[in-house]
């Protein structure tokens, strides 16, 4: 009798640690289990956004094609200026050098003694490259943008200027005021009055504004912006 109760004792010992045993093993095929679905779960993430899709954002479809075609049009307004005006283009030196660009483009804020280069042509008969007389701009601070407007003249662009992910440029989107306008329409609300194109520095002291494809006669519209100490009146 009592080997046949420690017998069964030991066979009773036996099969609980079995049990025990499964039930483990068991639970950790569950956690197993449970962690492969939490890691093949779908995770979805979202980029934020860049630079370029902050200016994009605000940007007309037209004028984001016409920077995007920036290159085109100047080589397309130098090679026809160089044909009739060669000994001009070279003089204004990196003015009109496709690749001047330099870092930290961002103007500082104040006047600028102003000049407008105009090249290519979009009637046959048009000038290839023209200069027009000095003017005067202003940069100012409006919110985390800069601004630019034309102070003088007929014709008066004014615009904001987006950081770009290109770091040697910023993106120049505005409208140009007519006449006796004191202001010019807003951005978008006209598309015969508005610009847009790419401000970059290119020497000490010494920006440029260039337009592609602008709402007129020529290819490429360079503006000179020199800083003046003197503000005009």
């Amino acid at each position: 009798m009592l080997v046949a109760t420690g017998h069964r004792r030991c066979h009773l010992r036996v099969v609980a640690r079995r049990s025990l045993s499964l039930m483990m093993a068991l639970c950790l095929a569950a956690c197993t289990t449970g962690g492969e679905k939490e890691k093949l779960r779908p995770v979805v993430t979202a980029e934020p956004p860049t630079k370029a899709d902050t200016w994009k954002g605000v940007a007309t479809d037209a004028d984001e094609q016409r920077i995007a075609r920036l290159g085109i049009a100047w080589q397309e307004g130098l090679q026809e200026a160089n044909k009739t005006s060669p000994k001009d283009v070279e003089a204004e030196g990196a003015l009109l050098l496709p690749r001047a660009g330099l870092a930290r483009p961002a103007p500082t804020p104040g006047s600028y003694n102003c000049r407008l280069i105009k090249l290519g042509r979009v009637e046959p008969k048009g000038p290839a490259f023209e200069r027009f007389k000095p003017f005067f701009c202003y940069v100012e601070v409006e919110g985390d943008l800069l601004t630019i407007v034309k102070q003088t003249g007929s014709q008066r662009p004014a615009g904001r200027l987006w950081e770009d992910d290109r770091p040697e440029r910023l993106i120049f989107l505005g409208s140009l005021a007519l006449g006796d306008e004191e202001q010019p329409r807003a951005y978008g609300e006209d598309a015969k009055r508005d610009m847009a194109g790419v401000l970059e520095r290119i020497a000490p002291f010494k920006w440029r504004l260039v337009i592609p494809w602008p709402q007129g006669n020529s290819k490429l519209d360079v503006f000179e912006l020199t800083p003046v100490a003197q503000q005009p009146q």
